[in-house]
C-alpha cells in the first residue's frame, strides 16, 4: 500500500439518530485505519445530542486545535415541538413530567416567537453536559440528584415556523417545525420549552437536525456508509476541508520568509502593518503558519500549526 501522509482538515458528517458524537467520532478513526492512514487526533467541533442529526464537525491532525474556536461559531437548526407533553429530558427521551390539554394555534406560536429573539435567558436542561460542581448534569439527574441549573444569557439570532402539523379541532396545533439560528451555548431543548410555557401549554423536542455549525453545512456533509466506502478506497481526502474552512470569515495575513520563521517559533511579532483583529498567517507559499491576533501592529499568536 502506498505510504499516505497524515491528514489535516475538517470531514463533515451528516450524523444521524442514534449516534453520539464521540461515535462520530470513532467512526472517522475506522475510517483512517482503512484506508491506510497514519494515526493523527482526530476531534469533534461541538458535541450533537445522539437523538439529533446533522451536521457534525469533525477536526482531523492540526485542525484540532481550532475545535474550541468551533465551540464559539453560531449554529442554525430545524426543530420540532411536540405540544402536549413536557418531558424530564425535554426530548423523545426523557419520560411525561408535565401535561396539558391545551393546544396553540399558529397564531399563537407566532405572536410569542418575538419574545424569543435577540438576547434572551435561558435554564439548561437538567440532562445535559454542563458540569456541577466538577459532575456532568445528566449524571447527578440520571442519580436522582437535584439538579439546580442556572439562567443563562444567549442570542437567538432568527426564529421562524417552517410547517405545522394537521390541525386538531379548531385550528389547534400538534406539533410544529421551527428554524432557528442561535448563537453558541443555546440549548433547542430549553427553547422548546419555554415557547411551548409561553403558549401556556407543554412540549418537548420531538425533532432536531442541525443545518450548520459556524461555516460548515449539510451541503459539504456526508454519511456515515459514505465515510466507510471512502476509508475502504483510501479516499478520505476527496472529501477533507481545509484547516481554515472553518475560519472562513477571517482575513488572510501574508507573512515574509522571515516573519513566518519567527511565528513558527513562537516569537511575538511588532510593527505589523495590519487591522486590529484575528488573522490567518500564512508564509510565502501560502502555507498556514498560525492563527493570530493583531493591536496596535503587535502580533501574537493564538494557535500555531505544524504544517
Amino acid at each position: 500500500m502506498t505510504e499516505r501522509k497524515p491528514l489535516n482538515g475538517w470531514l463533515i458528517l451528516d450524523k444521524p439518530l442514534g449516534l453520539g458524537s464521540t461515535q462520530g467520532v470513532s467512526a472517522v478513526k475506522r475510517a483512517l485505519r482503512a484506508g491506510g492512514y497514519p494515526k493523527c487526533k482526530v476531534g469533534h467541533g461541538g458535541t450533537l445530542d445522539p437523538l439529533a442529526t446533522g451536521v457534525l464537525p469533525i477536526a482531523l491532525g492540526e485542525a484540532t486545535k481550532l475545535a474550541g474556536h468551533m465551540l464559539d461559531a453560531s449554529k442554525v437548526y430545524d426543530f420540532t415541538i411536540g405540544f402536549g407533553v413536557e418531558t424530564d429530558t425535554l426530548d423523545a427521551e426523557g419520560v411525561a413530567a408535565e401535561s396539558s390539554d391545551a393546544r396553540p394555534t399558529l397564531a399563537d406560536v407566532l405572536a410569542v416567537l418575538p419574545r424569543f429573539t435577540g438576547p434572551i435567558e435561558q435554564i439548561p436542561p437538567k440532562y445535559s453536559a454542563l458540569k456541577i460542581d466538577g459532575k456532568r448534569a445528566y449524571d447527578l439527574a440520571r442519580a436522582g440528584v437535584a439538579v439546580e441549573m442556572t439562567m443563562r444569557g444567549v442570542t437567538v439570532h432568527g426564529l421562524s415556523p417552517l410547517l405545522s402539523s394537521v390541525c386538531e379541532g379548531e385550528g389547534a396545533l400538534q406539533e410544529i417545525t421551527l428554524q432557528a439560528h442561535v448563537s453558541k451555548g443555546t440549548y433547542i431543548r430549553s427553547l422548546a420549552r419555554d415557547i411551548a410555557r409561553a403558549l401556556d401549554c407543554y412540549g418537548h423536542v420531538t425533532m432536531l437536525r442541525r443545518l450548520r455549525a459556524g461555516s460548515f453545512a449539510l451541503d459539504s456533509a456526508i454519511s456515515l456508509d459514505r465515510l466507510a466506502d471512502l476509508g475502504q478506497g483510501a479516499a478520505l481526502e476527496e472529501v477533507l476541508l481545509p484547516i481554515e474552512a472553518g475560519l472562513d470569515d477571517i482575513p488572510a495575513l501574508p507573512l515574509t520568509p522571515g516573519e513566518a520563521k519567527a511565528v513558527r517559533q513562537g516569537r511575538l511579532l511588532s510593527g505589523i502593518a495590519a487591522d486590529d483583529g484575528m488573522k490567518l498567517a500564512r508564509d510565502e507559499n501560502h502555507v498556514l503558519v498560525a492563527l493570530v491576533d493583531i493591536t496596535g501592529g503587535n502580533l501574537r499568536i493564538i494557535r500555531g500549526f505544524n504544517l
